[in-house]
């Protein structure tokens, strides 16, 4: 297994979609797991099932946009698991939590939503996970799970396209001020992924852009995040891995 004695922390959904799929490869792997989502019942059923197939898993519940509760959550980290060496933050979006709307119609309060639940809660918890881990001594992994819109046009989704791109940014700058501590950031950057979410939201005629002809599958996402975070990705960081089924590769003839 390629996490055995790794302790992680899988942060935002990570009771559903792909921070579920993340928990639980996480958790096959051999990594002991703290889940952390804004509904404890989610987050407890995501840890129960790493249990059932004789993994370590705790549940935590809290708010991304806390700053209080990420500092928590960094900290049941360390208490419940006895350390960290793996952070995971998965929650974003955009449509979930507001309209989608051309950029000259979107409205302040929803811009900074959109920082909120997909930035700036990144940020917070990578700063406390870097705290950690260079106390601890021993380095560490973090994975963001990104997006294509982060380095692709996001029309009727800017924001969440900027804030998928200042998550790939963020992780350069770890790359570049961590790596001689043996600290490693990189970013999963997924395109149309089967959630509950997505299916909601995006019509069948957008697999038809998919070059590969389907939508991609969590536990894809979550297989990238456990290379990512493992010892065989050791000389990679700052980068991302892209799981669009080679939509960004398209041309534009058939």
């Amino acid at each position: 297994m390629r996490l055995t004695g790794k302790r992680a922390l899988v942060i935002g959904g990570g009771g559903g979609g792909i921070g579920r799929a993340t928990t639980g490869a996480l958790g096959n792997e051999g990594a002991a797991v703290l889940v952390a989502d804004v509904d404890l019942q989610r987050a407890g059923e995501a840890a129960d099932a790493v249990r059932a197939a004789g993994g370590t898993a705790y549940p935590i519940v809290g708010d991304v946009r806390s700053a209080t509760d990420l500092e928590a959550m960094i900290a049941g980290a360390v208490e419940k698991l006895g350390g960290l060496d793996v952070l995971v933050t998965v929650v974003g979006g955009q449509v979930a939590f507001v309209p989608a709307v051309k950029l000259h119609e979107m409205a302040d309060a929803d811009w900074d939503t959109i920082y909120e639940v997909n930035l700036r809660y990144v940020a917070r918890a990578v700063r406390a996970a870097l705290r950690v881990f260079l106390a601890q001594g021993t380095g560490g992994a973090i994975v963001s799970v990104g997006s294509v819109t982060g380095f692709m046009a996001a029309p009727e989704q800017a924001a969440y396209g900027v804030m998928k791109a200042g998550i790939l940014s963020l992780a350069r700058t770890v790359a570049a001020e961590y790596a001689r501590d043996g600290i490693r950031m990189n970013v999963a950057a997924a395109g149309a992924i089967a959630t509950a979410i997505a299916n909601a939201n995006v019509g069948d005629d957008v697999v038809e852009e998919i070059p590969v002809g389907r939508f991609g599958r969590s536990e894809e996402v979550a297989e990238a995040v456990v290379y990512l975070a493992s010892d065989a990705a050791s000389y990679i960081t700052g980068q991302q891995v892209v799981l669009d089924g080679g939509v960004s590769v398209r041309g534009p003839f058939e």
